[in-house]
This record gives C-alpha cells, sequence and structure tokens, in this order.
C-alpha cells in the first residue's frame, strides 16, 4: 500500500512538472498574444488633462489674455444604449434632459444614435462654458438618474477681456493654442505649458485602477503696456480715423496711423497701437477690414510670393466676393503689426541722426552755420529745400527750420563712410530684437559706402532713399536724447509661474552708446527748437517743454517706380520733457485721406492731442506756463474724461486747437552754441523776411503764392519734402 502511494506521488509530481515546463514554454513563445488577450478583455479610459496656457497682463496686473475653462458635450451612444435586463432604460431620460438643456437639432442627435449604437465619441457641441452645462449636470447627478451616455471633456478658450485693447501687441491663438503675431507668438512656448493623463482600468477583480500625470500650466508674462496708456493712444487713433475717413475718397482715414510711446531710460515700450486694428475674440470677422485697401498675393519675378495693394477699397461688396484665400490673405495684411513689420522712409526725422553723427564725427561743431541757398545740385540733380532760401543758419535753426540743403551740406562734410558707420551705430538696417513676432529685417533697404553715390548721401541726410520701421526710429531716438545710451526695447519685464512665482525678470539692457553725452545735450536743445519755434510748434502741449522733429516723405509709386507728388508719409517724434526726456513718443500717418497729404502737422497734432492726456496719467508734471486759452482746454478735456463713463466715447469730439504759441529759442545772432534769443535769431537776411504779409491772413506771401509764417519763414501749406521725380531711387526700395 505504501508504494502504491509513493508511486502515485511520483506521477503527481511528474505531471506538475510537465505542465509547468509547458506552461514556460507557452509564456515565451506566446507572451505578446496572450498579453494583447488579456487586455482587450479589460475596460480601459485614457484621458487627457490639458493644460492652461499662461496670462498676459500690463505693467499694473491688469489681465490682457487669459485662458477660461471651457467643456465639450460628448455623447457616448454605446453607454446611453446600453440594456438593463432587455430595456434602453438610459436612452430617452438622457435625450430628454439633452433636449431640455442644450441648443441641439434632437432629431439629428437621435439619429446618430440609432445609426452608431457603438460609437463613443461624438460631439456635437464645444466650448461651453460651465454655467451652460451646470443644468445637465445637476439633472444627471440626481438620486435615481437615468441619464447615462454624456459626458464632458475639458479644454481652455483663449479669452481677451477688452477685445481690441492692444491687438498689434497681444496677437492671438488658434484653437490648438499656438501663437499667432505678437507677444502670443513670440512667447508661445513660454506661454504654453505641457498636457496631463488619466489612465484607468478596470482589473481582474473589477477595481478600477487609476494612474495620473498631472498637466503643467504655462508661464504668465508681464507686459511693460500700460492698458490705460494704451486705451488713450487708440481712442485719439480712432478719433483721427473718424475725422478723416471718406475725407477726400472712400476708405479709412489713411492706409495706416501707428503710435508707440516709450520709456527713454529702460527701452520699455509703454503703449503700442496702430489703425486700423481688430477683435481679438473674433479674429476673422471681415467687418474690420472694411475701408482697408485690399491687397492681393503675387509671385515676383524671383518666383516669391508677395503681396502687393490694389486700388480696390474694401467693402461688404468685395468682401462677398472674395474666396477664402483673398479673405485670408487680406485678413492676414489686417493682423499684422504696423509698428514693426512695415517699413518707410522717415523723412525729416531722420535729421537729427545726421547733425548728431556730424558732431559726434567732429566734422562740423555746435557754433557752425551754413547757408540755405533753396537748392542744390549734387550729381547732376537739383535737390531743393522745402522753402525758399533761408540765408545763414545755425544747426539749431537748420534742425528747427528742417532745412534740407544744410543737411545735404552736413553729409558731404561727414562723408559717406561715415554717415553709413553712423547709421549702424544707430541701428538702421539692423533688427532692434524687439520681443514682438514680425519683426522687419532693413539691412537691404539702407545703402553701403560702397554702393552709395552722392545723390544718395543728399537725400539720405533727410531721411529718404532708406527705410525704417517704427521701432527702429523710436529706439535710436531715444538713445540720441538720453545721453547715447541704446536699449533694447522689450514688451515684457517679467515670467511667473501658475502660482505666481518670479521666473525672470527682465531688466533694462543698453547694448552700446551711440553718442556723446554733450552731443545729446545739443540733440536736445535742437528738438525743443523745432517744438517752440520750426516746424514743430503745433506739437506744443499745454504746460509741458517738448522737442521732437516732423517729418515728410513722399511714397513710391508702385506702377511708375518713382517718387509720388501726391502720396506722402508725414510723422512726428517726440519726447517730454524736453531737457530731461522720460517718454518718447513717435507718431507716423501713411497717405492721409485728404487731397494734400503733405503737411506734416497732422502728425503733430495728433501727437499733441495723445500727449494732453497722457502726460497727467503718466504723473510727468507740468513745468511750462499756461495760457488761458490752454487752461481752459485742459478743463474741457477734463470733463471729456469725467464723463467718459457716462455717455458714449463718440457723444462729444473736445475742440482742438491748431496748436501752441511758438517760444522763445534759437541761436545768437553770431551762431554760438546757443541760449535765448530773439525770434529768427541766426536768420537775419533770410529772402523770407522780405515777403509781404498779407493783412487777411497774416501770412507772408511769396513769389510762387506760397504761405510763410510771417515770424519763422517756415511754410504753412506742404511738407519738407520737395519731390523730384528725376532722382533715382534705392533699388532695394521697389522691391
Amino acid at each position: 500500500m505504501q508504494k502504491k502511494l509513493v508511486v502515485l506521488y511520483a506521477l503527481v509530481l511528474l505531471a506538475f512538472v510537465v505542465l509547468s515546463a509547458r506552461l514556460v514554454w507557452i509564456i515565451r513563445e506566446n507572451e505578446t498574444n496572450y498579453q494583447k488577450q488579456v487586455l482587450s478583455q479589460q475596460m480601459y479610459s485614457s484621458t487627457t488633462i490639458p493644460f492652461r496656457r499662461g496670462s498676459i497682463v500690463d505693467a499694473k496686473g491688469t489681465t490682457l489674455a487669459t485662458s477660461e475653462k471651457v467643456y465639450n458635450l460628448v455623447i457616448d451612444a454605446k453607454v446611453m444604449t446600453t440594456k438593463v435586463k432587455d430595456e434602453m432604460k438610459y436612452l430617452e431620460p438622457t435625450l430628454q434632459a439633452l433636449g431640455e438643456n442644450f441648443d441641439l437639432d434632437m432629431d439629428e442627435i437621435r439619429a446618430y444614435v440609432a445609426n452608431n449604437p457603438k460609437s463613443s465619441w461624438y460631439v456635437p457641441l464645444r466650448r461651453l462654458t460651465y454655467e451652460e452645462i451646470s443644468g445637465f449636470q445637476e439633472a444627471a447627478q440626481a438620486e435615481n438618474s437615468n441619464i447615462k451616455g454624456v459626458w464632458f471633456e475639458e479644454e481652455y478658450k483663449r479669452v481677451y477681456p477688452y477685445g481690441s485693447l492692444a491687438a498689434d501687441v497681444i496677437g492671438f491663438t488658434t484653437t490648438d493654442s499656438v501663437g499667432k503675431f505678437g507677444l502670443e507668438e513670440y512667447y508661445n512656448d513660454v506661454l504654453n505649458g505641457i498636457n496631463g493623463r488619466e489612465y484607468g482600468y478596470l482589473n481582474d477583480d473589477l477595481a478600477l485602477e487609476r494612474t495620473v500625470k498631472s498637466a503643467v500650466d504655462g508661464y504668465n508674462i508681464h507686459s511693460t503696456i500700460d492698458a490705460n496708456l494704451q486705451m488713450i493712444v487708440e481712442k485719439y487713433l480712432k478719433k483721427f480715423n473718424d475725422e478723416y475717413k471718406d475725407k477726400a475718397r472712400t476708405g479709412n482715414g489713411a492706409e495706416n496711423v501707428g503710435c508707440v510711446i516709450m520709456r527713454v531710460n529702460t527701452g520699455e515700450v509703454l503703449a503700442m497701437a496702430s489703425y486700423p486694428t481688430y477683435d481679438l475674440n473674433d479674429t476673422r470677422n471681415p467687418q474690420a477690414m472694411i475701408g482697408s485697401r485690399m491687397v492681393e498675393q503675387v509671385t515676383n519675378a524671383n518666383g516669391y510670393y508677395e503681396i502687393k495693394k490694389t486700388n480696390t477699397i474694401i467693402d461688404d461688396a468685395v468682401i462677398a466676393e472674395m474666396d477664402e484665400d483673398q479673405l485670408f490673405v487680406n485678413l492676414n495684411y489686417l493682423w499684422k503689426n504696423y509698428c514693426v513689420t512695415d517699413t518707410y522712409e522717415p523723412g525729416s526725422t531722420a535729421k537729427p541722426f545726421t547733425v548728431a553723427a556730424a558732431l559726434e564725427q567732429g566734422a562740423i561743431a555746435p557754433n557752425t552755420s551754413l547757408e540755405c541757398t533753396g537748392k542744390l545740385e549734387i550729381g547732376g540733380y537739383e535737390i531743393k529745400c522745402h522753402g525758399s532760401a533761408q540765408g545763414w543758419l545755425s544747426l539749431e535753426d537748420a534742425v528747427a527750420t528742417s532745412c534740407n540743403v544744410c543737411m545735404m551740406k552736413i553729409a558731404q562734410l561727414l562723408g559717406k563712410e561715415d554717415f553709413c558707420k553712423f547709421q549702424q551705430v544707430f541701428n538702421f538696417g539692423l533688427k532692434t530684437n524687439v520681443d514682438l513676432a514680425g519683426e522687419a529685417r532693413t539691412a537691404s533697404l539702407i545703402y553701403t559706402a560702397d554702393k552709395m553715390g552722392p545723390t544718395d548721401l543728399a537725400t539720405n541726410s533727410f531721411g529718404q532713399n532708406f527705410n525704417v520701421t517704427m521701432i527702429e526710429m523710436i529706439t535710436g531716438f531715444c538713445s540720441l536724447i538720453n545721453g547715447g545710451y541704446y536699449y533694447e526695447p522689450h514688451m515684457v519685464n517679467k515670467i511667473t509661474n501658475a502660482s505666481g512665482a518670479t521666473v525672470k525678470n527682465i531688466e533694462p539692457r543698453v547694448l552700446k552708446q551711440t553718442v556723446s553725452e554733450s552731443t545729446s545735450a545739443l540733440i536736445r536743445q535742437y528738438c525743443r527748437a523745432v517744438v517752440t519755434s520750426g516746424t514743430g510748434t503745433s506739437a506744443k502741449t499745454p504746460g509741458y517743454s517738448v522737442g521732437g522733429k516732423t517729418g515728410t516723405a513722399e511714397t513710391i509709386d508702385p506702377i511708375t517706380n518713382k517718387r509720388s507728388e501726391t502720396e506722402y508719409v508725414v510723422s512726428f517724434i517726440g519726447c517730454v520733457p524736453a531737457d530731461d526726456p522720460e517718454i518718447a513718443i513717435y507718431v507716423v500717418v501713411d497717405r492721409l485721406n485728404a487731397d494734400k497729404q503733405d503737411n506734416a502737422r497732422v502728425a503733430t497734432v495728433l501727437t499733441r492731442s495723445i500727449l494732453m492726456e497722457a502726460l497727467p496719467y503718466l504723473n510727468i508734471f507740468m513745468t511750462e506756463p499756461v495760457t488761458e486759452a490752454e487752461q481752459a482746454e485742459l478743463e474741457a478735456l477734463q470733463l471729456e474724461i469725467t464723463t467718459h463713463y457716462t455717455q458714449p466715447p463718440e457723444g462729444s469730439d473736445p475742440e482742438n486747437p491748431e496748436g501752441g504759441t511758438p517760444g522763445e529759442g534759437g541761436n545768437d545772432p553770431e551762431g554760438g552754441e546757443g541760449g535765448e534769443g530773439g525770434e529768427g535769431s541766426g536768420m537775419r537776411n533770410a529772402p523770407w523776411m522780405e515777403y509781404p504779409i498779407d493783412p487777411e491772413t497774416g501770412y507772408r506771401i511769396g513769389p510762387d503764392q506760397r504761405k510763410y509764417d510771417a515770424q519763422t519763414g517756415i511754410p504753412v501749406e506742404g511738407g519738407e519734402s520737395v519731390p523730384n521725380v528725376n532722382i533715382p531711387l534705392n533699388p532695394n526700395l521697389l522691391q
């Protein structure tokens, strides 16, 4: 008996050994196949946990762009049609709740569920707010509820609380959180986070196992933009457009109008705006394009795509005829930031740079005087001043009266090698590297010394035949007036994480010194004379000392490839206070909607309007006496601001006087370094002084019947640029 038990035990043990060996072989040879079979019999769920894109806030913490959680309605027909004891007890209660709580075509929903009973993913509604889904959720969570087969997928929607405010600066995002234009694009990787994921499955014991990898939210960026100041700028750009809209032709008040305000001693951009603009919450609304000139995409001779303007002004009828490609091209043109992407000839705003370069190089001295003969012949071409011959002028008077002849003579003394060298010093032709997407490259749009002829040097001296961007000009100008320090312009000064901790501080960065302090002081003096007694008197702001320079430049006719005699870009670049600047402002008006476009006064008056409201807000104190008329104007402005929130912005358009009273200034009659002189000092024998004064207008009338200011001799009508269509153009400007 004992022997039989031993044999039986041995047989059982042998069977276990054989079975174990077989099991090991099966696992080794077919492990993957068996794993797939087991896993296929279990229930899994894998849900993406979206990250929250970081916010964009202004200098004072006001939210300009943020991400709000929204919900996509997902219908799981497989669960909804599940039978319990051969009955679909979830179907009708769920469909009834959907119909009661959402704006859905229930016939379409019923048809989809009936035709796709095994579907687990159908999204009839997207981006619902919590308030929109809360009613359904309450019904689903009620006791004994039979609402099944509906769930809500979470995601984030980009929201811009102030609509079109700072649209050029902020930019926008696509539905998949990819930034387009502005800060949204430039800081896309900073603002974006990393998606998380939740994994879940039912194990063999039917217990739910979960693994969660949390999402990492994006960083917040703190802009240097001041939302209140930005509102002020945009308000006056809108008023400007309303004033000139449809004035001489159908369309907006100008092709483009731009304004940038920058802190002189840090490079921080406080406000940046252009018109026309668009609503960041409705970027594809074509109504924002109405009044603009239609553009088209063409292939140039080199086989590259380029954008060309047409003569068609966009209206509802034009929009209706656009196909999708045309619509996108024109919207894309609208979305661009004019202040950093468009280039143009700066005109006479470049004259302080010419004078500064010559002073710094020693080509001229502070007491240098130059004779304005009204015109010069250079390289076989006659190039005129914008007015008549003015006689001998000091440097201050040459800048104040915007004399082209004096600038050409200064450039000749400087020489083309040093002129081109200082253009590089002032960063013309180089990107400023401002932290905004789409900054234009201008390297090919300026001359190098080996390709510059005498006529090119002459026209460059007063800001023609080379192109710049607005950000390029104002950044260089700040270095001229702040002691020579060139700060890298920037739009963001801090980056924080989702909990508010600082990740990175972005400090002002000095890149180089462009001019000496002594040269900078002289440029400030000359720029102040422009506003007190020169071409920029209408920029004088009540209570403040303003310095700056006006500019006028002809555009280039794309058909003739010559300078237009009717279309101009006018501008004013200025600083406040004039003697110790805190801020700089740059206003550009591209092709005003008026019969005569060549009057920089429209830019100075617009600048004055912005400064009158902006300077008190910035706590820049008044230093100049205020006349009774100016006091009345300030009180009227204050009343308008006070009633702003109780009356529509269009309800009252305050009077805008045509300019301040010119102050005294100028160099002494002998052409010394400066000081307080009498009216017209340095221009004692200017021919315009002999012109008769019209008793009706008070202007001097020249032989050409042109009107001149009786005190300064500055032409009342017309700009600072006198076109000569025969002067050769920089060929790169024609591309």
